[in-house]
Protein backbone atom coordinates (compact mmCIF):
# COMPACT_ATOMS: atom_id res chain seq x y z
CA UNK A 1 0.00 0.00 0.00
CA UNK A 2 1.52 3.17 -1.13
CA UNK A 3 -1.27 5.45 -0.02
CA UNK A 4 -0.02 8.49 1.88
CA UNK A 5 -1.84 10.53 4.47
CA UNK A 6 -0.58 13.75 2.92
CA UNK A 7 -2.43 13.24 -0.40
CA UNK A 8 -5.74 12.87 1.47
CA UNK A 9 -5.36 16.21 3.29
CA UNK A 10 -4.73 18.12 0.04
CA UNK A 11 -8.20 17.37 -1.35
CA UNK A 12 -10.64 19.58 0.54
CA UNK A 13 -14.26 18.54 0.53
CA UNK A 14 -15.92 21.97 -0.16
CA UNK A 15 -13.03 24.05 -1.38
CA UNK A 16 -10.99 26.62 0.45
CA UNK A 17 -13.20 29.72 0.10
CA UNK A 18 -16.89 30.45 -0.38
CA UNK A 19 -17.43 32.49 -3.55
CA UNK A 20 -21.04 32.84 -4.73
CA UNK A 21 -21.81 33.80 -8.30
CA UNK A 22 -22.33 37.49 -8.78
CA UNK A 23 -25.77 38.59 -9.94
CA UNK A 24 -25.93 40.78 -13.01
CA UNK A 25 -26.85 44.43 -12.35
CA UNK A 26 -30.51 45.37 -12.77
CA UNK A 27 -31.66 47.50 -15.61
CA UNK A 28 -32.42 51.01 -14.48
CA UNK A 29 -35.39 51.51 -16.82
CA UNK A 30 -38.74 50.12 -15.73
CA UNK A 31 -40.50 47.58 -17.88
CA UNK A 32 -43.75 49.48 -17.32
CA UNK A 33 -44.66 52.51 -19.38
CA UNK A 34 -46.79 54.04 -16.60
CA UNK A 35 -44.05 56.50 -15.75
CA UNK A 36 -44.42 58.07 -19.18
CA UNK A 37 -48.14 58.81 -18.64
CA UNK A 38 -49.38 62.12 -17.27
CA UNK A 39 -50.69 62.33 -13.70
CA UNK A 40 -54.43 62.17 -14.41
CA UNK A 41 -54.05 59.10 -16.64
CA UNK A 42 -51.88 57.40 -14.01
CA UNK A 43 -54.49 58.12 -11.31
CA UNK A 44 -57.19 56.56 -13.46
CA UNK A 45 -55.03 53.56 -14.41
CA UNK A 46 -53.83 52.90 -10.86
CA UNK A 47 -57.14 53.67 -9.19
CA UNK A 48 -55.93 56.62 -7.12
CA UNK A 49 -59.04 58.69 -7.86
CA UNK A 50 -61.72 57.35 -5.55
CA UNK A 51 -64.67 59.65 -6.17
CA UNK A 52 -67.71 59.90 -3.92
CA UNK A 53 -68.80 56.81 -1.92
CA UNK A 54 -71.76 55.00 -3.47
CA UNK A 55 -73.99 52.30 -1.98
CA UNK A 56 -77.06 50.38 -3.06
CA UNK A 57 -79.83 49.77 -0.52
CA UNK A 58 -83.09 48.15 -1.45
CA UNK A 59 -82.54 48.70 -5.16
CA UNK A 60 -81.94 52.42 -4.63
CA UNK A 61 -78.49 53.81 -5.37
CA UNK A 62 -77.19 56.47 -2.97
CA UNK A 63 -74.16 58.76 -3.35
CA UNK A 64 -72.44 60.73 -0.53
CA UNK A 65 -71.94 64.35 -1.58
CA UNK A 66 -71.36 67.47 0.51
CA UNK A 67 -72.02 65.62 3.78
CA UNK A 68 -75.37 64.12 2.72
CA UNK A 69 -76.57 60.93 1.06
CA UNK A 70 -78.28 61.77 -2.23
CA UNK A 71 -80.15 59.37 -4.51
CA UNK A 72 -78.29 59.02 -7.79
CA UNK A 73 -81.35 58.23 -9.88
CA UNK A 74 -83.43 61.02 -8.42
CA UNK A 75 -85.01 58.51 -6.05
CA UNK A 76 -88.28 56.63 -5.97
CA UNK A 77 -89.80 58.97 -3.39
CA UNK A 78 -92.06 61.64 -4.86
CA UNK A 79 -92.04 65.22 -3.62
CA UNK A 80 -95.49 64.52 -2.10
CA UNK A 81 -94.02 61.72 0.02
CA UNK A 82 -91.10 63.93 1.05
CA UNK A 83 -93.48 66.68 2.17
CA UNK A 84 -95.54 64.12 4.09
CA UNK A 85 -92.40 62.82 5.85
CA UNK A 86 -91.24 66.35 6.70
CA UNK A 87 -94.67 67.14 8.17
CA UNK A 88 -94.62 63.93 10.24
CA UNK A 89 -91.09 64.73 11.42
CA UNK A 90 -92.21 68.19 12.56
CA UNK A 91 -95.20 66.68 14.42
CA UNK A 92 -92.93 64.20 16.21
CA UNK A 93 -90.49 66.96 17.20
CA UNK A 94 -93.34 69.02 18.65
CA UNK A 95 -94.68 66.00 20.52
CA UNK A 96 -91.21 65.29 21.87
CA UNK A 97 -90.85 68.88 23.11
CA UNK A 98 -94.28 68.69 24.80
CA UNK A 99 -93.35 65.43 26.54
CA UNK A 100 -90.08 66.94 27.78
CA UNK A 101 -92.03 69.89 29.19
CA UNK A 102 -94.47 67.55 30.94
CA UNK A 103 -91.61 65.58 32.49
CA UNK A 104 -90.06 68.79 33.84
CA UNK A 105 -93.43 69.85 35.27
CA UNK A 106 -93.96 66.47 36.94
CA UNK A 107 -90.45 66.55 38.45
CA UNK A 108 -91.11 70.04 39.84
CA UNK A 109 -94.40 68.85 41.34
CA UNK A 110 -92.69 65.80 42.86
CA UNK A 111 -89.96 67.98 44.37
CA UNK A 112 -92.52 70.34 45.87
CA UNK A 113 -94.59 67.49 47.32
CA UNK A 114 -91.49 65.82 48.75
CA UNK A 115 -90.38 69.08 50.38
CA UNK A 116 -93.85 69.61 51.90
CA UNK A 117 -93.89 66.02 53.17
CA UNK A 118 -90.49 66.47 54.86
CA UNK A 119 -91.65 69.74 56.40
CA UNK A 120 -94.85 68.14 57.76
CA UNK A 121 -92.89 65.18 59.13
CA UNK A 122 -90.53 67.58 60.92
CA UNK A 123 -93.47 69.50 62.41
CA UNK A 124 -95.06 66.21 63.54
CA UNK A 125 -91.80 65.08 65.16
CA UNK A 126 -91.49 68.48 66.92
CA UNK A 127 -95.07 68.25 68.22
CA UNK A 128 -94.50 64.69 69.48
CA UNK A 129 -91.38 65.73 71.32
CA UNK A 130 -93.16 68.78 72.78
CA UNK A 131 -96.19 66.88 74.14
CA UNK A 132 -94.36 63.89 75.53
CA UNK A 133 -95.32 63.22 79.11
CA UNK A 134 -92.55 64.33 81.39
CA UNK A 135 -91.41 61.87 83.97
Amino acid sequence: MSWKATSYTKMPLFGNTFSPKKTPPRKSASLSNLHTLDRSTREIELGLEYGAPVMNIGGQSLKFEDGQWITESGGNASSKEVQKLKKRNLQLEEENNLLKLKIELLLDMLSETTAESHLMQKELDDMKSHYKPKK
